[in-house]
């Protein structure tokens, strides 16, 4: 027997480093492309890709103790892990994006496992009973007691018949599932581990379903029938130890086994002789072949974990040869003499399970092979594209009508399911609901201006209307709701409420509740009988609501049915924004790699016009979590991968994103978004694995700055690029605002003074910026900086700048720049600040020349102020020049350097704020807002203004011009 050398590397160092042995288990996936490995003293589950094994696992950080037990799926699209915190955690594989907490305990869990479909889940520990769980909704189907110790192991047959248990004392049981019952019960036949939670009794089912094999009282592997659970032989070879460890070869003619004595044996089982062997530093915990190769991988009870290949010598057959045929789905295809005919079902546990009835108690029909292999057929001729996809999980019900239709009907039934075997398309949602929570309340709507929530009780909800600010008015009496209303929306002048399909008619409730009226009974209802409302969006004087046969329907605030349009889609969410409905639908079927297709459309309820259409950009692998309005009125969207993007009219319409909660967000928590502004985004954090805040106690909202997922900058300064992008976004948004209601006739002066501020911060970012590209010796990139400066004091402070660090080539750059932009000003004409009598397309097209950021210089008599702005100028200067007498590090002056340019670009604003602020008697010539047209004796009483001040301060050239 040839002793063979395998290598193994510590995965969980938490193990190792407390010197103590722990319980490590290890799964692969179907594909054999990654095998996933945990230890019940580490929380953190490791995923490893077999493509390329040098590189470092993936963890997953989402239990808070050890993990005890790990499960895979038969399709490797979900993995189950158990752990010493009492849950069950469900995640998407291979992706390991945290799903659900699927149950828990009130003590360990030590064991878990899949039925044949996937959709039934088997979980054991410390606790009295084994919870079969299932996975298409979380419910717990039955609950199976019978051991007088800690369960350990677990294992359906491959049929999914029988499920076998084991426990710490030794003890088996078969279990029938159809019942729930006890087949058979085994005392005693395996070790009696005691309290030693690092050796569990553990047993295994052969591929075949024919065999059970457990861990015997001498040192061997005892295996049994699976009908009469009787003792078919026994293997007994070279351990001189328990076995607390064993797998099944892919095709079953082979056993990996191992002991207390540190051995690994491989067995044919055939010959009922061991073949191989491998003596390792540490006890194996967990065993478990490769699918698809002739490779084993093992863990030991320190956490190192290797990969043992070539374990069956060439000379004899391999272990992934004739394997029983099983589909990539779950589905099993049995042969023609061995069909145990259950109808084939991905819906769960019923007809896994079974009912107490008396057409689920018959024995299983028989069906032929012959029968399959034709429906299957016709399958592929008809939807050939969707049958390898994983399946399309169904509901209870629908899993219990086709237990019951007729044989004839049997390959309809068949076909229906699999031709819907594709990527599950996004499910509509409401923006700021939670999930139910029997028994506890949850929100049925929370946006920035308050939160509506609801708790059910015998027959009816009692739902509570609260606003963030208190202020606001008298409080809102709460409501007792008869028609279990599951979403709603808000907005200062009412709220929405609406309810899926109920009763013998099906119909759904859709209700409006304003908050004031001058007439009685306002509130409203409306019924909708066959059709289901998807989502509601409230607006200033309409109310919206999205159904399930893709329709719009559009009220009034008093009811009248004002619109009903139809959606080329499914509806996946919407908001409403004064006049403005933005409606999210899906476009196509998912990808093949499972990504969302969406397109989002923006309704313009008031004039009947579409303004915006376009597909809604989501992160590769991502679902969409929020959608909604800024404060601002900016459509915005954010998906599960925690990309926050904004819509811009730039580049032809765009979405920038603006947040990414990768940077920022900590291992542990999640982020709810409730909305955003234009400087920050508000949500609420829930710590992992939460994804949704609970109602009481009441949620604290979480104000997080914007922050680009910029490229890592070879300066280090991505935060003052950061702040640059978004200035500079700010700025555009401000123009086009000052453009609007310049052209409506409005008054722009706060706006002018907003652009200002942003301009003058802008400003000392760029020196900044600068100041780095210097450091950097990133010369060229500091002249690209030194163009986006606004103000005359900006660009002399630059080349100050680059003058204490000995630049004097970038110097004069940056002063041809000054110059030339001088002296492309001094050609301007004076109606750049003065409108003449005649404005017409010319005097406009020079308007155009000064951003709607930029406030023009004032007219009137500017003695003092000008003389303030003088004098602080002069005393920046001399401070300037003193500061330079005393440099003798070249790192210090730059930074001196900097900071004057900025206070320099700060005593510009606030001169600017003390005009402003002159007394109403000297401002009595300047009309509010520089850019409307004046009359003929205004222009020339404001030219003569302009002469008289002239000689004291000229134009500022420097304000930013807008493009053409």
């Amino acid at each position: 027997m040839k002793v063979r050398q395998v290598k193994l590397r510590e995965i969980h160092k938490s193990a190792s480093s407390a010197g103590k042995p722990s319980f490590c288990s290890v799964v692969w996936d179907q594909q054999g492309f990654h095998s996933v490995t945990a230890s019940s003293s580490d929380a953190s589950i490791a995923v490893h890709n077999a493509l390329l094994s040098t590189c470092p696992p993936k963890l997953l950080r989402n239990h808070r103790d050890g993990v005890t037990a790990l499960a895979m799926s038969p399709n490797a699209t979900c993995l189950a892990s158990g752990s010493v915190d009492h849950s069950v955690k469900l995640y998407k594989f291979p992706s390991g994006e945290f799903e659900t907490n699927i149950t828990r305990f009130t003590l360990p869990i030590r064991a878990l496992a899949f039925n044949k479909s996937g959709t039934l889940l088997a979980a054991a520990g410390d606790d009295d009973g084994i919870k079969l769980i299932n996975t298409v909704d979380g419910t717990i189907s039955k609950v199976l007691k019978a051991h007088k110790g800690p369960v350990t192991g677990l294992g359906f047959d491959p049929q999914s018949e029988y499920m076998a248990s084991i426990d710490s004392t030794g003890t088996v049981v078969y279990w029938e599932l159809q019942s729930g019952s006890t087949l058979h019960t085994l005392k005693g036949v395996a070790p009696n581990s005691g309290l030693d939670l690092t050796v569990l009794n553990v047993l295994s089912w052969s591929p075949d379903g024919r065999m059970l094999a457990v861990p015997g009282v001498r040192n061997d592997v005892v295996v049994y029938d699976k009908d009469t659970a009787e003792k078919l032989f026994t293997l007994r070879g070279e351990h001189t130890q328990s076995i607390c460890a064993l797998a099944w070869s892919p095709n079953g003619k082979y056993l990996a086994t191992s002991g207390l004595d540190k051995q690994v044996l491989i067995w044919d089982v055939d010959r009922k002789q061991d073949i191989g062997r491998h003596k390792f530093d540490e006890r194996i915990t967990c065993l478990a072949w490769k699918p698809i190769d002739n490779v084993l991988a093992v863990i030991d009870c320190m956490g190192r974990y290797g990969v043992w290949e070539a374990v069956i010598p060439s000379s004899m057959k391999s272990p992934t040869e004739d394997v029983p045929n099983q589909s990539n789905n779950g589905l099993l295809l049995f042969d023609e003499d061995e069909d145990e005919g259950q109808e084939i079902s991905t819906s769960g546990s019923l007809s896994d399970l079974g009912e107490d009835t008396y057409e689920e108690s018959k024995p299983p029909s028989r069906k032929r092979l012959s029968k399959q292999s034709d429906s299957l057929r016709d399958l592929d001729e008809d939807d050939n594209d969707d049958f390898g996809l994983s399946p399309k999980v169904e509901s209870h019900k629908k899993a219990r009508r086709n237990h019951s239709e007729s044989t004839d009907n049997g390959n309809e039934g068949l076909r229906s399911r699999l031709s819907s075997a594709r990527p599950k398309m996004q499910e509509a949602f409401q923006p700021g609901a939670t999930p139910v929570q029997p028994g506890k309340r949850r929100f049925l709507c929370y946006n920035m201006l308050g939160a509506i929530t609801t708790i059910e009780y015998d027959g009816y909800s009692h739902i509570e209307i609260d606003f963030h600010d208190t202020s606001r008015g008298p409080r809102v009496p709460s409501m007792t709701d008869h028609f279990g209303f599951t979403m709603a929306s808000l907005n200062e002048n009412g709220s929405v409420f609406a309810n899926p399909c109920k009763g013998e008619k099906n119909m759904s409730t859709l209700m409006y509740r304003p908050f004031s009226s001058w007439a009685n009974n306002s509130e409203w209802s409306m019924r909708l009988e066959g059709e289901e409302v998807k989502v509601v969006a409230l607006g200033t004087t309409w109310v919206a609501a999205i159904t399930s046969l893709n329709l719009i329907r559009i009220f009034t605030t008093g009811g009248l049915q004002r619109h009903v349009l139809s959606l080329d889609g499914p509806v996946v969410t919407a908001s409403g924004f004064m006049d403005e409905l933005a409606i999210v639908t899906h476009a196509s079927d998912c990808l093949p790699s499972n990504e969302q297709v969406l397109e989002f459309r923006v309704l313009n309820i008031n004039n009947s016009s579409q303004p915006l259409r376009g597909r809604l950009p989501l992160t590769p692998g991502s679902s969409l979590t929020w959608f909604g309005f800024s404060e601002e009125g900016k459509l915005s969207s954010y998906d599960s991968k925690g990309v926050l993007r904004v819509f811009t009219s730039e580049y032809g319409g765009s979405w920038f994103p603006l947040f990414s909660a990768s940077k920022d967000k900590k291992s542990d928590e999640n982020y709810w978004v409730v909305g955003l502004n234009a400087r920050q985004l508000f949500c609420i954090v829930c710590k992992s694995p939460e994804l949704y805040p609970q109602v009481l106690p009441k949620p604290v909202l979480t104000l997080l700055d914007f922050s680009i997922p910029l490229a890592s900058s070879d300066l280090g300064a991505e935060a003052l690029e950061n702040a640059f992008i978004l200035n500079d976004m700010h700025l555009v948004q401000i123009q086009k605002q000052i453009e609007e209601m310049d052209a409506a006739g409005l008054d722009t002066s706060s706006l002018d003074d907003e652009a200002f501020k942003l301009e003058t911060a802008q400003d000392q970012c760029i020196l900044r910026l600068i100041g780095s590209c210097c450091h950097g010796d990133k010369l060229v990139r500091a002249t690209e900086l030194v163009k986006h400066l606004s103000l005359e004091k900006s660009v002399r402070g630059a080349i100050k700048i680059v003058t204490s660090l000995k630049l004097p080539n970038l110097a004069e750059r940056f002063n041809s720049i000054l110059e030339e932009r001088l002296l492309n000003d001094s050609k301007e004409p004076l109606q750049t600040t003065v409108p003449n009598p005649n404005y017409n397309a010319s005097s406009s097209t020079e308007k155009s020349k000064l951003s709607g950021n930029d406030i023009p210089l004032p007219a009137p008599k500017l003695s003092a102020p000008t003389f303030l702005k003088k004098a602080k100028t002069q005393e920046a200067i001399v401070g300037t020049e003193k500061t330079q007498e005393k440099q003798t590090d070249l790192e210090k002056s730059t930074t001196t350097e900097t900071e004057t340019a900025a206070a320099e670009v700060n005593n510009a604003a606030g001169d600017m704020k003390k005009v402003g602020e002159m007394p109403k008697a000297q401002q009595s010539h300047r009309p509010s807002n520089p850019f409307l047209k004046r009359s003929n004796s205004q222009d020339i009483e404001k030219k003569e203004e302009v002469d008289q001040v002239k000689a004291h301060r000229p134009s500022n050239p420097f304000f930013k011009k807008s493009v053409k």
